[in-house]
Order: structure tokens, then C-alpha cells, then sequence
């Protein structure tokens, strides 16, 4: 290595300087003066330059084999330098946000996450420019990763993510990777990839990627050599994989997992000319298994019993402040499941009249006195528009009871009242046994059940 390395690092780190061209005159001036169908599942991977992310990257596509997965680079988005540029080239901040094309990024997942297939620039790292004749074309994929040193600085493209990851490793171990990488497969010499580190990718580091940290999901210390984190990750992604759309965008969302038990009964309560006698009966199964998953979301304290062996149980206790809240009057279809499952449950009363699907008006509500001490199951079996179940929310809020207290169950959801009710209040659980395609412009859900409360109740004669 050359005696100068030392004087190239000193003479290159006055100046802390993050802006994307160089100007040769502050450096002149101030250097003497110093010493990030089913949707696809998008996954950033960020952190500094050489910390392993295309390591983290590859060996999460090979563990996903039984997936489709893209990996999608944000350096093929670099902008092409100018002929002018070119000649300046070890005066341009490569590391800086608006060194790359973020647009056409966007652009480009978006019709990735659509299942459209996208031709990916190539960028050439010698000429600093896009390969104007060459592309990668990108097919429609069950996965996709972004994976770059700034895919978390823009907010636009943080949104288009399922899962941020940043990798994160010891700034010298980057460094010597940098070195090896520029110097044997980009053709740089020793002092210039030294100067660009000191004069750009430090600074850069320091003010937009380190900064991007906070908004990672996962952070993996010492990148690929973290298995453990990475076998994690791979394992939530394939649970992901298998979730609705609308779990993946909302993680308050609860369905419970599908079976052929499960599913036929959905079946038979659909089917329009099923009996009375058997559309209660199914109908009640299926609000048992909703009531019974729902309570699992409540939280348990340990306990020890001894057994009629004489031996030690390390077990859970149940959550003792609990009542229930029907809206009346489909709500009050879901109680006798609620009341076999918690005996002595309390159980209040919301009553909300709704002309068409705009007017709303509270009509009666009867709730336990100290319903701001417990926790509260919601109770309707169709989430429709979600405007009622807004309502009787916005009820319980007022009445003391923590937005993360109340659970609201139900048999079937439409994605626009999924949609209204998790933004509204994203620290409401919904928990239901299948959600539906939409609605339709009667408001009903489709395909639906019908008007469940006649169907079940018997007033459709």
C-alpha cells in the first residue's frame, strides 16, 4: 500500500460535506482551514456502503427457494453523469439522495407490486452512466427486495414496504470491504477510493443513512453472519406470505386460519337456501371459533396449579377485567359464544341508526360503570362499511376505555370496513373468520351472506 494513503485520508476529511456536487471552491477554501391477485411482499434492506446487505439479500432469497423473488437494486437507479460531469466525476457525491433517480424507483415497484413485469436500468460504475442499450427485465414476483443505502430516506418509497431491514456493521469492516470491492471490480486505485470515503461516503453516511436507522423493523448486527436473525426474518416472511393482503398493510388484522372444517361452514351459511335451523347452527359454530381466537389476544398472567397427581402446572391465569359490547341488534347474535366461553361475562349495548350509509346516529347504549377498568370485545358478525363500528368505538373511547383494549369481533369482513376502521383507530383488533372481496353499491358485502340479522333471527319472512 502507498506511503501517501495516510496524507490522502488526513488531507481528505476537512470538510464535512453531504451536498451532491463538489464545489472545488469551498474545498480549496475551507480544506486549509481543517484537519430506503395477493400483493407481492416488499422487503428494504438498508445500511452503510459494504455492510453486507446484498449478503443479508441472497440468503434470503435462497432460503424463500419455494417463493418467486426479486432482488431489485437502488444503484441501478443512479442518474447518468453528464459528458461535463464525467470529467468531474471524483468531484460528484454518489452516496448522496439526489444522486439517484427516485422517481422511475418508485415507478418501478409500484408496477412490480401491480404483478407488472419492469425493465430495470443497468448502470455502469467505470462510466459512470446507464447502459443506454442494455436492461434487466423483472418479472411479477411473490416477494420483492429493495435493497440500496438510502431506500429509507424518502417516505414514498418507506411506504411501498412490508418490512424495512438495515444491516448493520462496524464502519472499519465497511471500509476494507469498500476497498476490496472498488479497487478489484470497478478499477479504482487505493487513494481514490479513499478519498471518496474521507471527502463523500463518511459525511453521507452521517447525515442520511445512519439517520434512516430509526425507521428499520430489524436490525441485523454483523450483516450476513447473523443466521439466527436472518432464519427470523425468512420464518415471518413465509407467515406474511400466507396472510390476506390487508393483515400485511394492517397488523391489527386477525383471521383465523382457514381449514376445510372452516370453510364449508362458510359455505353452508352462504348457500341462500340453506335452513333457518342450520344457518344458526353453522353460524353459531363459526362465532364460537371467532370468540374463542379473539380471546387469545387478551393478556394472561402465569400461574401454578398443583394436579391430582400431585405435581406442579406452570400455566396462565385468565384476564379477569373483561366484558362484552354487542351492537345491537346483529351483535346480540355473538353473545350466547361470548357467555359460553366466559361465564358471568358483563355484557353492554350499543344501539346506532344508520339512514342509508351516510346519517349515523347513537341511538341507546347501556354499558358496565367501570367499562374503563376492562377489556372490551366488540361484538358484530358483519364488518361492513365500518361506519357503525366507528361509532361505537369512538363510544368506548369516550367512556375511558383504551383504544388498545377493545377487540371488535366478527364472522365476515369487507376491505372497506377493514380500510375505515384501522386507520381510524389502528390499535383496534379485529379478529374474523374471512374477509370478503368488497362491497358492493348497496353496501352490502360481496359475496356475503345476505342480511344476516333476518337469517339468523328469522324475520325475513
Amino acid at each position: 500500500m502507498p506511503e501517501d494513503i495516510d496524507y490522502v485520508m488526513e488531507a481528505a476529511s476537512g470538510p464535512h460535506f453531504s451536498g451532491l456536487h463538489l464545489d472545488t471552491r469551498f474545498l480549496s477554501s475551507s480544506s486549509s482551514s481543517s484537519s430506503s391477485s395477493l400483493q407481492p411482499f416488499v422487503i428494504g434492506v438498508s445500511g452503510g456502503t459494504a455492510s453486507g446487505k446484498t449478503t443479508v439479500c441472497d440468503m434470503i432469497i435462497q432460503q424463500l427457494h419455494d417463493h418467486r423473488v426479486v432482488l431489485v437494486n437502488q444503484d441501478s437507479f443512479y442518474r447518468g453523469l453528464t459528458a461535463e460531469e464525467s470529467e468531474r466525476a471524483h468531484e460528484y457525491n454518489f452516496d448522496h439522495p439526489d444522486a439517484f433517480d427516485t422517481e422511475q424507483m418508485l415507478e418501478c415497484i409500484e408496477k412490480l407490486k401491480q404483478g407488472k413485469s419492469v425493465h430495470l436500468p443497468i448502470y455502469d460504475f467505470k462510466n459512470h452512466r446507464r447502459c443506454s442499450e442494455s436492461f434487466r427485465q423483472v418479472n411479477a414476483s411473490d416477494v420483492i427486495i429493495l435493497e440500496g443505502i438510502l431506500v429509507f430516506h424518502d417516505q414514498r418509497v418507506r411506504e411501498l414496504m412490508n418490512m424495512k431491514i438495515f444491516v448493520d456493521t462496524d464502519a472499519d469492516v465497511r471500509l476494507a470491504r469498500r476497498i476490496r470491492r472498488d479497487t478489484v471490480e470497478r478499477g479504482r486505485d487505493v487513494n481514490s477510493v479513499l478519498e471518496q470515503y474521507a471527502k463523500f461516503v463518511k459525511p453521507a453516511f452521517d447525515d442520511f443513512v445512519l439517520p434512516s436507522k430509526k425507521y428499520a423493523d430489524v436490525i441485523i448486527p454483523r450483516g450476513g453472519d447473523n443466521h439466527v436473525a436472518i432464519d427470523l426474518i425468512v420464518q415471518h416472511i413465509r407467515t406474511k406470505l400466507c396472510q390476506h393482503d390487508l393483515c400485511k398493510l394492517y397488523p391489527n388484522i386477525y383471521v383465523i386460519q382457514s381449514t376445510f372444517q372452516i370453510r364449508g361452514m362458510h359455505t353452508l351459511i352462504r348457500d341462500k337456501d340453506i335452513s333457518k335451523h342450520d344457518f344458526v347452527f353453522y353460524s353459531d359454530r363459526l362465532i364460537r371459533l371467532v370468540v374463542e381466537h379473539g380471546l387469545g389476544h387478551l393478556p394472561f398472567t402465569e400461574m401454578q396449579v398443583v394436579t391430582p397427581t400431585g405435581s406442579v402446572y406452570s400455566g396462565v391465569d385468565f384476564c379477569k377485567k373483561l366484558c362484552g359490547v354487542s351492537i345491537v341488534r346483529l351483535g346480540e347474535s355473538m353473545e350466547n359464544a361470548l357467555r359460553a366461553c366466559c361465564k358471568g361475562i358483563k355484557i353492554g349495548k350499543i344501539l346506532i341508526h344508520r339512514d342509508g350509509d351516510n346519517g349515523k346516529q347513537l341511538i341507546y347504549e347501556k354499558l358496565p360503570e367501570d367499562i374503563s377498568e376492562r377489556h372490551v370485545l366488540l361484538l358484530d358478525p358483519v364488518l361492513a362499511t365500518g361506519n357503525s363500528a366507528n361509532q361505537a368505538v369512538e363510544l368506548l373511547i369516550r367512556k375511558g376505555v383504551p383504544e388498545s383494549y377493545i377487540i371488535f369481533l366478527n364472522l365476515i369482513s369487507a376491505p372497506e370496513g377493514i380500510h375505515c376502521v384501522s386507520k381510524r383507530f389502528p390499535s383496534v383488533k379485529i379478529v374474523t373468520s374471512e374477509i370478503d372481496v368488497a362491497l358492493n353499491e348497496e353496501y352490502c358485502v360481496i359475496p356475503g351472506l345476505g342480511e344476516f340479522g333476518d337469517r339468523y333471527f328469522g324475520t325475513d319472512d
